[in-house]
């Protein structure tokens, strides 16, 4: 875990995951595109509340590429030190493509009580259960030649049969990058980070809509 924010008294956490490779075992970098795509989102996100009371982290990766599970194990060692700096304060995972599988995937972990997903890397079968009874919600751009947009609508329906409750937006000709329409990406992970990091009020009406919604909102 890199921190980039940590008060005395936290009452809660948001720990980003960049995307990667498939395959590579080449050490990941700070500067490589991946991160450094990530740092707006951190510092859109770190709008949904007060700085006093949230931890901002990102998750280091030691490898570049998805490997044996290698982006989920980093994940979960982040967790850990996340609890030895702060307690165990509830924690918000956003996850950009590779990064958004091992969001996902992470989220069996009892600290994590919600997951957004950036564009996220879902391969066939991808396991869903793990996200019973958590909150999490996919944005996906509709133009993503990367990643799948019908594949992060089908997780969503088997993250619901599971017990989840989840929800998928997808942005009208947005790519994977997050580049196109930057500014809507931007101001949707502000709004669904503040639902997520408070659950037990009532949700906007973008998230609440996103878990209701038999069909991928378009925004």
């Amino acid at each position: 875990m890199w921190l980039r924010h940590c008060p005395r008294q936290p009452c809660a956490a948001i720990i980003t995951l960049h995307g990667g490779r498939a395959e590579d075992h080449q050490a990941s970098r700070p500067w490589h595109l991946a991160a450094l795509r990530m740092r707006p989102v951190l510092r859109t996100a770190a709008s949904a509340m007060p700085l006093d009371d949230l931890v901002l982290a990102h998750v280091r990766y030691r490898h570049r590429g998805w490997n044996q599970e290698d982006p989920l194990n980093d994940t979960y060692r982040a967790l850990s030190e996340l609890q030895q700096v702060a307690g165990p304060v509830p924690t918000v995972l956003i996850g950009h493509s590779m990064g958004g599988r091992a969001a996902l995937r992470a989220a069996s972990h009892p600290q994590v009580h919600g997951v957004l997903a950036l564009a996220p890397w879902l391969p066939q079968n991808e396991p869903a259960t793990q996200l019973s009874g958590k909150r999490t919600v996919v944005v996906h751009g509709e133009r993503d030649r990367m990643t799948s947009p019908r594949a992060s609508a089908d997780y969503i329906e088997r993250a619901r049969a599971a017990g989840a409750r989840a929800g998928i937006i997808l942005i009208r000709n947005g790519d994977h990058a997050m580049l196109r329409r930057s500014r809507l990406w931007h101001r949707t992970v502000t709004t669904l980070v503040t639902d997520l990091l408070h659950p037990h009020r009532q949700p906007s009406d973008l998230t609440a809509a996103s878990y209701t919604a038999t069909d991928p909102l378009m925004l």
